[in-house]
Formats: structure tokens, C-alpha cells, sequence
């Protein structure tokens, strides 16, 4: 995605924002999509890697962030609220079930993710938006 690693500069250095899962959304295209194109540049990416099966409507990529549509793949969402803290690194039951499977179910994803990126700076950003989970709860 051209305006994505148009980034590259400004989005290497940037001050993580790191989700429930791990994700650091400030290095997201979802997160970070601006326009109706870019958003669907992205929707396409997502069904390129296989991470929709489909190429979704601008809404369902859009993402502002944890909760912004009230579901997480991983469970996670619900999962805080019910022990009433905002991150898992917070929870007395971390590391549980569900973080071992959204960081197994990234590391299942990552090949695709680099076999559908155009370059080495694309890929780069994608690492360390879903890749460094681990990293980011546990380091």
C-alpha cells in the first residue's frame, strides 16, 4: 500500500499505542487510514494476506482503536471489562488462554502477511503493528 509506506519516515519512530492484544495501532493502516481510498487500499490488503475472506466495506476496516467496534476477534474486548482492567498485562489471570492464542494465531499469519507486502519498509511496518505482541505484553 503506496500511502502506507509513504509513512515509513515518520510511522519508524513513533510512539507505540499498544491495544489489549499487543497490536501497536499507532503503526496501523487500519488505524490510520485518513480516506475512503486508503481504507479501501487496506480492506484489499486485508483479503490479499488472508486476513478477511472477502474485501470488506470501508466501515468494517475503519478502526479508531480497542472498542471502537464493540468486538474483538480474540475475545479480548469482553474478557477486560469483565475483569475490569483496561489492558491484559493488567489481569491477574495474564497470561491466559486467549493472549496464547491471538499471539499463536499471529504467528500462524505472519508468512502471508509478507508474501502479500510490495516491499521490505511495508512489511517492516505490518511486524511491528501485529508481530510484536509478545514484545509489547510481555517485554
Amino acid at each position: 500500500m503506496k500511502w502506507f509506506t509513504d509513512k515509513y519516515d515518520s510511522l519508524k519512530n513513533a510512539k507505540p499505542v499498544i491495544s489489549r492484544c499487543g497490536d501497536d495501532c499507532a503503526v496501523c493502516p487500519r488505524y490510520l487510514a485518513e480516506t475512503d481510498e486508503q481504507l479501501h487500499e487496506t480492506a484489499v490488503f486485508w483479503q490479499k494476506a488472508g486476513w478477511r475472506e472477502t474485501v470488506v466495506s470501508n466501515e468494517d476496516i475503519s478502526c479508531t482503536g480497542c472498542g471502537s467496534k464493540g468486538v474483538c476477534a480474540f475475545g479480548l474486548l469482553d474478557c477486560t471489562k469483565q475483569h475490569g482492567v483496561e489492558s491484559c498485562k493488567q489481569c491477574a489471570e495474564f497470561v491466559c488462554g486467549k493472549i496464547k492464542k491471538a499471539l499463536e494465531n499471529s504467528d500462524a499469519k505472519k508468512q502471508a502477511c509478507k508474501n502479500a507486502c510490495d516491499s521490505d519498509k511495508e512489511f517492516e511496518l505490518f511486524c511491528r503493528s501485529f508481530y510484536e505482541k509478545e514484545k509489547n505484553l510481555l517485554g
